[in-house]
C-alpha cells in the first residue's frame, strides 16, 4: 500500500499508526509537512514552508489565508510526487491547517480520510465558558471564521474521523454524517502503574520527593487557562498549608497553545506574581516540557493527577494518566465525563473553582481506599477502552474499508 501523510507538526497524531505501517516493508509512506527535526526511519519526508503572513488581510480572513497557501503548496509538491511516480492509494491527514483541501484535485478518485478535531461555536463549550476572561461579541464573526477551513474540508464529501463523540457532536447535524468516531488510545506497555516508585526517592533533578511524601501532579502542553493553569496555582496556598507533606510538579511550557497570550509575559510569571509570598515555592516545580520518559514517570510517582481544561479537545496526558493508574481529580466538562465516571475511575471537581479543587485533591490524599480503587479502575478503563493496539486495529480496518484492500 501506497500512504500520504499529512500534517503540518509531523508525525502529529499519526505517530502510532505510522510505526504500525512501517512494520510491514510492502508499504511505502510519504509525509507532507512544514520542518522540524522529528524523524522516522522508513518515511519519505516532503516538506513545504509555513506562509508568511500577509499584511492589510482582514483580521477575520488571516487563517483563511494561510490555509489556502499551505492548500496551494501542497498540492505543488503533490503534482511532483505524481510526476515521480507516487500515486497514493489513500491520503489520511488534518484537515486544521489547510493542506489536504486540493489534494483531490491532484489524485481525483483516491480516498481522503480527514481528522476533523474541533469545530468551533460562539455559545456552550470554550468560547465564553470562563467569567474572568469575557468574549467580546464583536469577537464572534472572527471565531465562526476559523470554521472555513472545516466548512471546506467537509465540502469535498470526502471522509472525516474524530476521537470522541463529544468532538463529533460540536460539528452540524448535517456535517457528523461524513465524521466516524476513532478513539485515540495509549500505549497500555509504555504508560503503565510501576508502585516501586513510591519505595525510594522520586527526582525530577534536584528536586527530590521522599518515600512517604505526597506527590501531586499537573501536566499540560503549555501553561495556560484553557488548561486551568490559573485554577490550579490558585489552589496551591490552601492545599500545601493543609498537606505539609505534599510537594508538586506542574509540567507545561510557556507558549500559548490556546486562547489568548498575554503582552510581554507568560501565564506562569503572571501566576507566580499574583501568587507571589502564599505558598512555599520549595515545595512547587514547574520543569518545562519533560523528556517523556521523565513525564512517565512523573505519572506513575503520583498521589494525586490534576487535568483540568475548559470544555475543549480532551489531552492525551489524561489517557496516559488513565494508563498509568493514576487518581485523577479532573474538571467536571462534558469532553472529560467521555472518560472520567465521578467516583468510578476518578474525582470530577468544578473546573474553575480552586477551593472545590483542594477539597477535592486532600479527599485523595486522606482516604487511601479511596485512591487505591480509583488507581485500579483507571488501569482498567484503559485496559478496556484505551488499548493503543485496538485502536490502531480499528483505523486499520477503516483503511481497508476506504482502499478495499
Amino acid at each position: 500500500m501506497r500512504y500520504l501523510f499529512v500534517h503540518q507538526n509531523f508525525p502529529g497524531q499519526y505517530l502510532h499508526f505510522v510505526r504500525h505501517l512501517l512494520e510491514d516493508e510492502a508499504n511505502e509512506i510519504v509525509f507532507l509537512s512544514e520542518p522540524n527535526t522529528n524523524a522516522l526511519p522508513g518515511v519519505r519526508r516532503v516538506v513545504y514552508q509555513k506562509p508568511p503572513t500577509v499584511p492589510g488581510v482582514l483580521a477575520n480572513l488571516r487563517d483563511i489565508d494561510a490555509a489556502m497557501r499551505r492548500a496551494q503548496a501542497a498540492a505543488g509538491l503533490a503534482r511532483n510526487l505524481r510526476g515521480l511516480g507516487f500515486n497514493p492509494d489513500i491520503i489520511i491527514g488534518h484537515h486544521g491547517w489547510g493542506e489536504m483541501l486540493d489534494l483531490v484535485d491532484v489524485w481525483p478518485g483516491t480516498p481522503l480520510l480527514g481528522y476533523f478535531e474541533f469545530y468551533y461555536n460562539t455559545r456552550g463549550q470554550d468560547v465564553g465558558f470562563d467569567p474572568e476572561f469575557p468574549i467580546d461579541p464583536d469577537q464572534f464573526p472572527r471565531i465562526r471564521a476559523m470554521n472555513a477551513i472545516n466548512l471546506l474540508a467537509l465540502a469535498l464529501h470526502q471522509h472525516g474521523q474524530t476521537p470522541t463523540h463529544w468532538q463529533r457532536t460540536r460539528y452540524p447535524e448535517w456535517a457528523q454524517a461524513q465524521i466516524d468516531v476513532l478513539p485515540e488510545g495509549a500505549r497500555l506497555d509504555v504508560c503503565r502503574p510501576n508502585p516501586k516508585l513510591r519505595e525510594k526517592p522520586f527526582a525530577l533533578g534536584s528536586f527530590v520527593v521522599k518515600p512517604g511524601e505526597k506527590l501531586i501532579s499537573y501536566v499540560s502542553r503549555n501553561l495556560e487557562p484553557y488548561r486551568g493553569f490559573h485554577v490550579m496555582m490558585r489552589a496551591l496556598p490552601a492545599l500545601l498549608k493543609a498537606r505539609p507533606d505534599a510537594k508538586v510538579v506542574l509540567v507545561g511550557g510557556d507558549d500559548v497553545s490556546y486562547g489568548a497570550r498575554l503582552t510581554n509575559t507568560t501565564w506562569r510569571e503572571h501566576m507566580q506574581r499574583e501568587l507571589a509570598g502564599k505558598y512555599d515555592t520549595k515545595r512547587v516545580l514547574l520543569p518545562g516540557q519533560l523528556a517523556y520518559d521523565d513525564y512517565v514517570r512523573l505519572l506513575q510517582r503520583s498521589d494525586a493527577h490534576v487535568y483540568l481544561t475548559y470544555p475543549f479537545v480532551a489531552s492525551w496526558s489524561l489517557r496516559e494518566a488513565q494508563a498509568c493508574g493514576c487518581a485523577v481529580v479532573a474538571a467536571d466538562v462534558e469532553p472529560v465525563r467521555e472518560f472520567i465516571t465521578h467516583d468510578h475511575n476518578g474525582l470530577l471537581t468544578p473546573a474553575l473553582d480552586p477551593a472545590r479543587l483542594v477539597r477535592t485533591i486532600l479527599r485523595l490524599l486522606e482516604d487511601n481506599k479511596l485512591n487505591q480503587r480509583l488507581r485500579r479502575a483507571a488501569r482498567r478503563y484503559a485496559e478496556t477502552h484505551l488499548d493503543m493496539d485496538h485502536h490502531i486495529a480499528a483505523f486499520d480496518a477503516r483503511v481497508a474499508e476506504l482502499t478495499g484492500r
